[in-house]
């Protein structure tokens, strides 16, 4: 269960600086309500999956999760730029990602 509360935890943090991003620098009252919802379950999630997983990896995946998936969500929501420098360094954390959770 502590990966799949990772899991959660990541999701959440996109999703925070998703409304975060909406939210106009916390001046539309349902962004920033939802952004405030956001990480506090993310915040939440990261601490039960800490009951089992080591800080760093925990940690470092929670934050790669988030980094990549809010990229990500900028491309697809927000037209931020797309070119091969982003998807080489996207490419660069996800893999990080993947190899935090196979030595762990």
């Amino acid at each position: 269960m502590a990966w799949m509360f990772l899991i959660i935890a990541g999701m959440g943090e996109m999703m925070g600086m998703f409304f975060l991003k909406l939210s106009d620098g916390l001046s539309k009252l349902k962004p920033s309500l939802f952004a405030l919802l956001s990480g506090g379950l993310s915040f939440y999630f990261l601490s039960l999956s800490l009951k089992e997983l080591p800080i760093g990896t925990a940690y470092g995946i929670w934050t790669g999760i988030g980094s990549a998936g809010t990229v990500l969500l900028g491309i697809l929501f927000f037209k931020e730029q797309v070119n091969m420098k982003r998807i080489f360094f996207v490419t660069c954390i996800i893999t990080g990602v993947i190899g935090l959770k196979l030595v762990s």
